[in-house]
């Protein structure tokens, strides 16, 4: 088939990016021929709360991207629109994330009705987060301008019905290993290569920093006196997209100086495995979520995770088997993280971890595409 993925890739940098390209590797693999389309502009700089858009790292090998896509110039939207029908590829793949995305999108999906070209959405959240009033509103235009869905968990595929008045198909596959950041490597070397103690424990957070993401839960967990039994320490390794201060203060009134690895720069691809090669447990102390990228690194590098029972993010830590699924409370983390060192349960939870992520492969989210794409024609 001619596959198009439209959605972030390089240059733009990221878990959508990363999604993305290497998405369209498998299929590429597959023997399919896949381009992917990204922006020229992506977000205007106002927009976007953390440093930069753009990554550093050399361009992904193998997969074909082209800048074409302005999310706020409408007259580029029908310019893609046209183009994407003259090349009438089979499918055409909408990653979508936000609703500010909407009208972009749906422009040029628009272009491709009743053209043979059969319009996927691959929905990694229909409804944000955060939501905004536009989250409420904007989201309806997007599913009637798609043919199909696919949804990383069962969470999602609930947010998208309550947009879908025709009931148009909707298949969940979960989120597959992110698997292009390298191989596990071992503990004392990668501790050695970020300059930390190999003699510690570590609990790693990672990634960029919401106040949906509970970092504040997982501090307030980790002051627990029972760990101070352990030669344990938290790595927080990502970039903040909110007050740095806060944290600052939490860390000081808890008091955790000394205790607390502060790494809040972008974590660029060729330095991830070191952080969970060096990490003892991943933690993951949501408020609020549909799935996590994040689970499927640590899933990767057969790292145990910490989870709470919020959204898909349970669907995919079974619970006293490759870590712990907690309420949103610091209590409850605290008491995991105490059984967890306690009871040295990171070769046991690492071995069923090794099982588990076989559960992942890339092939299972073309699979889905195709049995989609068969029930569309």
């Amino acid at each position: 088939m001619k596959i198009m993925i439209i959605g972030p890739a390089y240059p733009y940098r990221g878990g959508l990016a990363a999604f993305n390209e290497r998405l369209a590797r498998q299929f590429a693999e597959e023997g399919h021929d896949v381009k992917v389309w990204t922006f020229t502009l992506q977000y205007p700089s106002f927009l976007f709360p953390g440093k930069t858009q753009y990554s550093t790292a050399d361009a992904p090998e193998n997969v074909k991207i082209y800048r074409k896509i302005n999310s706020i110039d409408p007259l580029n939207w029908m310019k893609t629109g046209k183009e994407l029908k003259k090349r009438h590829p089979d499918m055409v793949i909408f990653a979508y994330w936000m609703s500010f995305f909407v009208p972009c999108y749906g422009t040029i999906a628009r272009f491709c009705a009743n053209a043979g070209i059969r319009r996927m959405a691959l929905v990694h959240n229909m409804i944000p987060h955060e939501p905004t009033l536009p989250d409420k509103l904007f989201p309806g235009c997007f599913v009637k301008n798609m043919d199909a869905f696919v949804a990383l968990s069962s969470s999602v595929i609930g947010d998208i019905a309550q947009f879908d008045r025709r009931n148009k198909p909707k298949k969940m596959s979960p989120h597959p290993l992110y698997d292009h950041y390298g191989e596990v490597m071992p503990r004392q070397e990668a501790a050695k290569k970020l300059a930390l103690d190999a003699e510690k424990q570590y609990v790693l957070f990672f990634g960029f920093i919401r106040k949906y993401k509970g970092l504040d839960l997982l501090l307030e967990a980790f002051a627990d006196e029972r760990l101070r039994k352990y030669p344990v320490e938290l790595i927080v390794a990502g970039e903040f997209y909110e007050s740095e201060q806060f944290y600052a203060d939490l860390i000081a009134r808890l008091p955790l100086a000394g205790l607390v690895e502060l790494r809040t720069e972008f974590i660029p691809d060729d330095e991830v495995k070191y952080y969970f090669s060096a990490a003892d447990i991943v933690a993951q102390p949501y408020r609020s979520a549909t799935q996590s990228g994040v689970s499927q690194i640590a899933c990767h590098f057969e790292k145990p995770v910490l989870v709470t029972n919020v959204g898909g993010l349970s669907e995919m830590i079974p619970d006293g088997k490759v870590g712990y699924v907690v309420a949103p409370s610091s209590v409850e983390i605290a008491d995991a993280l105490v059984d967890f060192f306690e009871n040295k349960r990171e070769k046991i939870f690492s071995e069923n971890m090794r099982e588990e992520k076989k559960k992942y492969a890339w092939s299972e989210m073309t699979n889905t595409f195709y049995e989609l794409s068969k029930q569309l024609k």
